[in-house]
């Protein structure tokens, strides 16, 4: 009997630990989302270190052909940057290592040498692996919202 209750206490404090785990990881996630949405909102550019070392793949809301983005992020800057995220959820792969994220994007962007986009409305899904301390980008899909637009930009074709 002994054996039993201390296998289930055990068991209750494993389970406890990777849900915790699993929070954390849910946490650290959606504050990257944001923090970055913000930093391109204050700099309008993206951070250059917000993707992995190993760079990442990208289907555009724009279309076209998958994009490979190289370790220093997607390139481009921009004259406006009004955009918000919201609705994001984050889901757990293996903690503290590994998340998908799933959110809205919306609003309005002005793309330097590209036309103004007044009603973006995109989904996102999103991969992260943590690298140190922050958790960086290894994947993303940006697919248009039906009535909302995609990003004027345009890459080169692969």
């Amino acid at each position: 009997m002994k054996v039993i209750a201390t296998v289930l206490i055990g068991l209750l404090v494993f389970v406890g630990a990777v849900a915790q785990a699993d929070e954390k990881t849910e946490q650290e996630v959606r504050q990257e989302i944001i923090d970055g949405n913000e930093y391109l909102r204050k700099n309008l550019k993206g951070q250059t270190d917000d993707y992995s070392k190993d760079g990442a793949i990208e289907f555009w809301s724009s279309g076209g052909m998958m994009h490979e983005v190289s370790p220093d992020g997607r390139p481009g800057e921009f004259d406006e940057f009004n955009i918000d995220v919201f609705h994001i959820k984050v889901t757990t792969l293996v903690p503290g290592k590994v998340a998908m994220a799933h959110y809205y994007s919306q609003g309005s962007m002005k793309p330097k040498n590209s036309a103004v986009v007044p009603n973006y409305f995109t989904r996102v899904s999103q991969v992260f692996v943590k690298e140190g301390r922050r958790w960086k980008v290894r994947s993303s899909h940006w697919s248009a919202v039906k009535g909302g637009a995609g990003t004027s930009q345009t890459g080169e074709e692969e």
